[in-house]
């Protein structure tokens, strides 16, 4: 259920770093898990409501009182909890799990900002709120619609917050790997030409480098690599992989000090 599309963000070095963005289909698995948690939690609030507004309390020798209150408790059960929890499970759940709510980590796909940034609480908010309107006439007809009608797959509220869901990885495929070499190497000067964004950018790419798809990984190093030898003169030796050579670079810059 996989979207081959893909999210294009291009950075201030005009390196451009591509999402998987999640499909329809990995969309409606997350919306139908979700929906099922909340259906369970909404059962098990109705029989706790009923129970506690049927409840006999005339033992206690202020039956009325508590009759009074257990139905008002009821009734708050039964009506009010319900409500928030449709409206704020999803917001509640993608604020503390950066984007994701239960049914999204079982798809395995999160939301974030377009930019590449991780979604404000501001803009979850005001994504959530347009299920209002994404599930009019019933079952999402008007969000199902306007996924299908633009290339990301968003939905109103997408559209609203500036989000953008997409495939999520694994921590531990994200881990930054430096390579198993420990070696102290000198700081070339051709690599003092080189501006703070530039590690940030390098640095960037082998943090994230396991996010994408094997032929974006490699066109991107291609990219830095080019972008390295314009700016330093400093060709790549044939022996040595693009990503090697980015490794040795940060190292470089970062053991030289050279952007503290």
């Amino acid at each position: 259920m996989q979207s081959l599309d893909r999210f294009e963000i291009d950075t201030p070095e005009q390196i451009a770093l591509e999402l998987p963005l999640a499909g329809i289909g990995s969309r409606l698995l997350a919306l139908a898990t979700d929906s099922l948690l909340q259906l369970a939690l909404v059962l098990a609030l109705f029989i706790i409501g009923a129970l506690v507004s049927m409840g006999d309390y005339s033992s206690l020798g202020l039956g009325q009182y508590f009759r009074f209150l257990s139905q008002t408790v009821g009734a708050f059960l039964l009506v009010l909890i319900p409500f928030c929890l449709y409206w704020g499970y999803f917001a509640f759940f993608e604020i503390i799990w950066d984007g994701k709510t239960p049914g999204k980590r079982v798809a395995g796909i999160r939301v974030i900002h377009q930019s590449g940034r991780p979604m404000t609480a501001v803009e979850c908010i005001g994504r959530n709120l347009m299920r209002g309107v994404d599930i009019i006439p019933g079952v999402y007809g008007v969000g199902l619609i306007c996924m299908m009608c633009n290339q990301q797959n968003r939905r109103l509220g997408d559209f609203v917050a500036g989000t953008i869901v997409v495939h999520d990885k694994a921590q531990e495929s994200v881990t930054p790997s430096w390579g198993n070499r420990v070696a102290n190497e000198r700081l070339q000067p051709e690599l003092r030409k080189l501006a703070p964004d530039d590690l940030v950018l390098i640095e960037t790419y082998l943090s994230r480098r396991y996010e994408v798809d094997g032929v974006v990984r490699i066109t991107t190093a291609q990219r830095i690599v080019a972008m390295i030898t314009q700016k330093t003169g400093m060709p790549k030796p044939p022996e040595q992989g693009d990503d090697d050579f980015l490794e040795s670079i940060a190292r470089q810059l970062r053991d030289g000090a050279s952007f503290r």
